[in-house]
């Protein structure tokens, strides 16, 4: 109900860490990635840094093909350089698009998709970097370049948007709500990578600069370590929200919009809500009847 009201189809799923209690709203039903993506090349990342195969102190410079707008290096006009660890960071706390595509190279796409393969995310795919995503939509909007892209969009005729690769889940990096919890929760038990490697992930996630979604939704006091994503219609955020008492719990909220507006606050607010709601179920569940044998709710917000 919540996510209709706020002009969007929902896909929720919310799970205790280390525990079996779970939320779900279609959680098994694929779902665009966008840049929630980032969050399993920066698993691949971290790996390849504990195991001595990155360096992530080496100086790199940003190659002007990655710069073609948005967060970050990304949207620098001139050469950035920077170390590797410092473009993990700027990945994931501000969604730079061009020092994903540089970590995701120099990990190779076989690394990212053996995250998935070794946490066993059946229903994940990871097609390609954020530079696919973007060549995906020049050639589907016959576009001259991969610049000025968002103000591309916003001129192109609604029915070419609507049938962008980008937003087909067959066609681009794809999961499901449930995939992304099971992710999140092998990050902060230390089973996607040794526990060095997940500390890394769990420090950038905790740093991200995003205040609305689930952030607003929880009070102080409550820590949130999240990932955003938006694409065409299509408002994301996966992360971890842990309370003072210890408790984590993973939530990952994905929407598809039934408008193209660019701006959806509301569906920024029904992310946190319905992920508040799930969280709130799930402690008042715990805390009322921890024995209980059925611990999966299935909600329709």
């Amino acid at each position: 109900m919540i996510f209709d009201e706020a002009g969007a189809q929902g896909f929720l799923y919310v799970r205790e860490v280390g525990g079996t209690d779970e939320v779900a709203v279609e959680a098994d039903a694929p779902v665009i990635l966008a840049s929630v993506v980032k969050v399993i090349v920066a698993v691949a990342f971290a790996r390849a840094v504990v195991a001595g195969e990155l360096d992530p102190a080496e100086v790199v410079t940003v190659p002007p093909r990655y710069q073609v707008g948005g967060a970050g290096t990304a949207g620098c006009s001139g050469p950035v350089t920077m170390t590797l660890g410092d473009l993990a960071l700027f990945m994931l706390t501000m969604s730079d698009n061009a020092a994903t595509d540089v970590i995701f190279e120099r990990v190779g796409h076989p690394a990212v998709n053996a995250v998935v393969e070794d946490l066993g995310l059946h229903d994940t795919q990871v097609r390609g970097d954020i530079e696919s995503v973007l060549l995906s939509i020049v050639t589907d909007l016959a576009l001259p370049e991969a610049t000025d892209v968002d103000d591309r969009i916003a001129e192109a005729d609604p029915a070419a948007v609507w049938a962008l690769s980008c937003i087909d889940p067959a066609r681009t990096n794809a999961s499901t709500a449930r995939d992304i919890g099971t992710l999140l929760e092998a990050i902060w038990t230390d089973r996607a990578a040794p526990p060095q490697a997940c500390a890394l992930v769990r420090s950038w996630m905790s740093q991200a600069f995003t205040t609305h979604g689930l952030a607003a939704a929880f009070p102080d006091g409550v820590k949130v370590a999240a990932k955003t994503g938006t694409l065409p219609a299509i408002r994301n955020e996966a992360g971890v929200v842990t309370y003072p008492d210890g408790r984590s719990y993973v939530v990952a909220a994905f929407t598809r919009a039934h408008t193209l507006t660019d701006r959806q606050p509301a569906i920024d607010v029904a992310i946190g809500a319905t992920a508040r709601a799930a969280v709130d179920h799930l402690r008042a569940h715990l805390t009322l009847d921890p024995s209980h044998p059925d611990r999966s709710t299935h909600l329709t917000p």
